[in-house]
This record gives structure tokens, sequence and C-alpha cells, in this order.
């Protein structure tokens, strides 16, 4: 895409942004404590509002049915009432780091979070959003608990809610009585907006409800700026790590062929934004701590206790690369950064047995974990910046190609031996922070602003949103 074409998209979401909400200072404050729109009556669906349509490239048939025009929200008939997750145990030493966690299959396990399409897809939902504004916004959020056996107005608010998402048929608007219909779009609204799929009002359904529709204005054009300040080269083959939703997606054309759940950076050490290439596999790898964990961590630790270094396999060297005694070294000096801090392979090792080389001014890299109990965590922010992958033997053979799988892999870590392992084929991948992005099938996926980044003072949008207008 064309840098002017991607400065045009930008400029119509802010002038929508702009056109449905005059003045949205009170509005750049974090998503998580706003306040919700309260109309005087519930607003109607907008129905003359331009649904967020798929890539007409990605799915021709969509595209060619005006009545099944893409929406928000997907069809709540093809939502799993009850998705269903089996466990898998691990079947040999390795097998833990192997064996992916099976993710939660819904109608979108297989489409991209991010493609080729993705930047037209954002600019047509953030006119769908504008004229929902216009409108009078969303009604009051429900209150928590609200779930099956409820009725009355609060399930008629509900549904209000639902049908402008087009989570649920708007021909199901007026039933005050809780039914099957709306448990599966209630599920289907928590999927989109990657919440547990509970099918009743918890307390983060609610908080995401509670979210006026001004903000999210504010969120998908941030969205569009970043996504349309970068230069991606869509391969046959790359891979995408969405930070918000903490995942990682292995892409061949238009598909997902594998999807990973991952552990990324907390918001005190966040994880960039990164373009970059995979061209090896290191197997069994050492890790070099870098300056930060060293001034932070590494040294109030051989503070208090001289033998962390050594409890921890870590050897310290000096400049040349030559072995330091570590008690011959000053940890409250700032000449600590002038020594290298380097864990041995084997078990323990920060990295785990694997690491996915990728690269890039950043140096982050995405790798294996000993800690994989964090894999089981609702949020998933615990790193330095760097991507845990879980089953991330799994990955490594997907990027090796032909010939190559989890088990083989294993047998590679099993030697014991430091290995790298060169990718003939070398694989895009690309770190990305969407907290609002519309997947092929017209389907929109909200995130949260983890970093806190959607909705700082300085951003451009907020600015946009002070001024009340469109800046030169």
């Amino acid at each position: 895409m064309t840098s002017s074409l991607r400065s045009a998209l930008a400029a119509v979401s802010l002038l929508a942004l702009t056109a449905a909400v005059p003045a949205m200072a009170e509005e750049a404050a974090p998503a998580a404590t706003a306040a919700a729109v309260v109309p005087e009556t519930t607003p109607a669906a907008p129905e003359a509002a331009p649904p967020p349509a798929a890539d007409p490239a990605a799915a021709p048939a969509a595209a060619a049915d005006p009545a099944a025009a893409p929406a928000p929200g997907a069809d709540p008939a093809a939502t799993p009432v009850k998705p269903k997750v089996k466990k898998r145990r691990p079947a040999g030493a390795y097998a833990s780091a192997s064996v992916p966690i099976p993710t939660l299959q819904t109608p979108w396990s297989s489409i991209p979070t991010l493609d080729s399409g993705s930047l037209n897809r954002l600019n047509t939902l953030s006119q769908f959003y504008a004229t929902i504004a216009r409108n009078g916004g969303f009604p009051a959020a429900p209150p928590v608990g609200l779930g099956p056996k409820a009725s009355g107005q609060p399930v008629l608010n509900l549904r209000a809610r639902l049908v402008m998402e087009r989570d649920l048929p708007a021909g199901e608007r007026d039933i005050a009585a809780w039914d099957e219909g709306l448990t599966a779009a209630v599920k289907n609204f928590q999927m989109r907006y990657g919440l547990v799929p509970t099918g009743r009002v918890d307390d983060r359904t609610r908080a995401q409800m509670a979210v006026p529709v001004q903000q999210r204005l504010i969120q998908i054009g941030h969205n569009m700026e970043r996504l349309g300040a970068r230069f991606i080269d869509f391969n046959q083959r790359y891979v995408v790590v969405n930070i918000p939703s903490a995942q990682v997606e292995a892409i061949e054309g238009t598909t997902i062929s594998r999807k990973y759940v991952a552990v990324v950076g907390r918001p005190l050490n966040p994880s960039p934004e990164v373009d970059a290439t995979i061209s090896a596999v290191n197997i069994n790898p050492t890790w070099t701590v870098p300056q930060s964990i060293i001034k932070k961590e590494i040294a109030p630790h051989m503070l208090k206790d001289p033998t962390y270094l050594s409890r921890q396999r870590m050897k310290v060297l000096d400049g040349s690369g030559k072995p330091v005694d570590p008690a011959s070294v000053n940890w409250a000096s700032d000449k600590i950064v002038n020594y290298t801090v380097r864990q041995d392979y084997g078990g323990g090792n920060a990295l785990g047995q694997l690491r996915i080389q990728m690269p890039n001014p950043e140096a982050v890299y995405m790798h294996d974990t000993p800690s994989k109990n964090l894999f089981g965590s609702v949020d998933r922010f615990f790193s330095h910046g760097c991507v845990r992958v879980q089953g991330v033997n799994d990955l490594a053979a997907w990027l090796l190609g032909p010939g190559w799988d989890a088990k083989r892999v294993a047998q590679e870590i099993g030697t014991g031996e430091r290995k790298d392992l060169s990718i003939p084929d070398r694989v895009p991948v690309h770190w990305v922070y969407m907290t609002a992005y519309v997947t092929p099938d017209g389907t929109a996926h909200f995130r949260p602003d983890v970093y806190g980044i959607d909705f700082g003072v300085n951003t451009r949008i907020s600015q946009i949103a002070q001024a009340g207008g469109v800046p030169d």
C-alpha cells in the first residue's frame, strides 16, 4: 500500500471521528475507568451504518452477497455455545515445550489478525462506530451478574447493545427474558473482546460494555495510525505476534497454520513493535543478560546474596570475554556495566531450551521458558520484553520446514549440545500492538490497552480530540 493511500485512510478515520464527536477531551482517559454513555432513550441499531466489510480478495463469497454483509459481530448461530478445550498430557522429557496449549476455538480461529486488508477494514470500522456515536452512543452498561433467568429492562438494554454491534440479530431485540440466543450473543461479544466466554455479564464484560463509543473511535484511530506507519511485506509465510492478545500466529497465505499462547512484556518492560526476519533456531541457547537487568535485578541480588550467580549458573565476563570472579566485582558500582553476565544453557536457563533468532534493533526475540505455568494465566504480561511461546518446538518445526516436527526438534534439544539451525526460507515476523482490528470476515475485535498507548495525553489522536478538529 502506498504512503499516500495510508495517509488518506488515516485522514478519513480522523474526519469520521471528529464529525461524530466535536470535542472529546473528557474521553481521553484510560478505557478501563471510562463511564458509560447513557442516552435518554435506547438508541436503535445503526442499520444505515456501513458495516466493516471483509477484504474482497480474502473473502469473495461474503462480498458477493449484500444480504450477508459482514458486521462487527459474527453470526451468533455460528458461535459454539460451550467451547471445549481438551487437556493434553506431556509425552516425554521435552514434551512440555513441544506440545502447545490448545487455544480457545472461536469462529475466527483460522483467520489471521493481520493481513494486507487490515488498514482498509479499520477505516470502515471507524465509520461504523462514528454512526453509532451520531445516533446517541451505546446504552447503559448492564449490571454485573446479569445472566440466565434474568428478565426485564436490564435484559432489554443488554439486547439493544448486542444488536448495535451485531452480536445479536435485530429481530431478537425486544425479548424481555433471557434465552439461549442471548447467552450465545454474550459469548460472541466476549470472544470478540478477548474475554473468557462465560455467557453472562461478569466484571470484565461489564467493563468493556462501559467504554463509550467515543473512546472506541479514539482506539480505532490509534490502531490505524500505528498500522499505517508500518511497511509490512505480507509474504506467503509470516509470523504475527499481537502483543495485547499475548498470542502468536504462524500464517500461510490467508489462513493461520499454527496458533500459540504467549507471554509478553509487562507494562514496566513492554514488548516493542518490531518488523524482522527469522533467520535461525538456536538449540540449547545461552543467555546474555541485558545491562538493564544486571543493574536493576542482578546487582541487588548479589549485594544480598554473593552466591546468587553461581546458583543461577551464571558467569561474569570482562570486556575481552574472560571469566571474572563475581566476588571481585563491586556490585554497588556503576562500573558493573563494563561486565557481561551470561547464563549457561541447560536446565533453568531463562530462555528455556530454544530461542528463535530474529535480528532487530530492539534486541528482542521469541523463546522457550522454564516458567511454563504462566501460560495458563488469563493475563500473560510477565516478561522483560521478549516473547515466550508455549509450544515453541512446534513453531520451530514449522519455521524449519519440510522434514521437521516437534519431536525431531526435541531430539536435537535432547543431545544437550548448542546448535544453530538455519531457516532455509527466512520468514518475516511482525510484533504489533493491535487493540482494535477487523478480521477478513468483517468481525471487529478489541483487546485491552495494557501499555496505556491508546489514551496517552500526548498522542496525536488525543490532541485532535482536545482541539475539536483535524490538525494541519
